[in-house]
């Protein structure tokens, strides 16, 4: 049976939640959506019984920090199990080119040359356009890009348990995108906060979401 574990729910500045992000697990592996912006990722892997060197599929759906900066604690904490001598298997992250860009600059201004090396062994990177189709883990995904008007950003559909779903990221839905996500059993998308507290933070000022906002589209 496909299962989605959620590790966080929370926004970009939430400080009492992880960022949103979570696992996409069957019988043959774990597929993890975004890593939210922390080394917390590894203690909410924990928390869920998955080791993280058992992560070896990995989609980031754009180079924001609460998306993209749990990956680089994953490189951290894999390095240091692979100099301790344990083997890792090898790891695919699937972005777009702008969160590719973004990683790939992180690592070279906070990272030595050989830490960076050794993560280039290991990691494949799939930089996906408009309309790629994958198979991970025998589930077959489509990425798409979700015409985000912050930064590019991707989200996916596919198939979980005869049912169909579509992951939107976390910016306001474009409404270019109504009637393709009218054909799903069930949508993910991120609110930002209720819609009763949208003057506190002001979500649509930051393009995204309330609860409320999401539910009617």
């Amino acid at each position: 049976m496909d299962k989605i574990i959620m590790l966080g729910t929370g926004n970009g500045v939430a400080m009492n939640l992880y960022n949103t992000c979570f696992v996409i697990q069957n019988d043959i592996g774990n597929f993890l959506v975004d890593t939210g912006g922390s080394i917390e990722i590894i203690k909410r892997l924990n928390e869920v019984g998955i080791d993280f060197k058992e992560i070896h599929n990995i989609f980031i759906s754009h180079s924001h920090t609460d998306h993209v900066l749990g990956l680089i604690w994953l490189f951290r904490k894999i390095s240091l199990v692979i100099k301790m001598g344990e083997t890792i298997e090898p790891i695919n992250i699937y972005c777009n080119d702008v969160a590719y860009n973004s990683i790939k600059e992180i690592l070279k201004y906070f990272f030595p040359i050989k830490f960076i090396e050794l993560i280039d062994s290991l990691v494949n990177y799939i930089v996906l356009d408009d309309g790629d189709k994958y198979s991970i883990n025998g589930i077959n995904y489509t990425f798409f890009d979700i015409k985000a008007k912050s930064t590019k950003q991707f989200g996916f559909e596919c198939i979980l348990n005869n049912k169909k779903l579509l992951f939107l990221g976390d910016e306001t839905l474009n409404p270019v995108l109504y009637d393709r996500f009218k054909r799903f059993d069930y949508v993910m998308h991120e609110a930002f906060c209720l819609d009763s507290e949208e003057k506190i933070y002001h979500a649509f000022l930051k393009k995204h979401s309330t609860t409320k906002s999401v539910s009617e589209v």
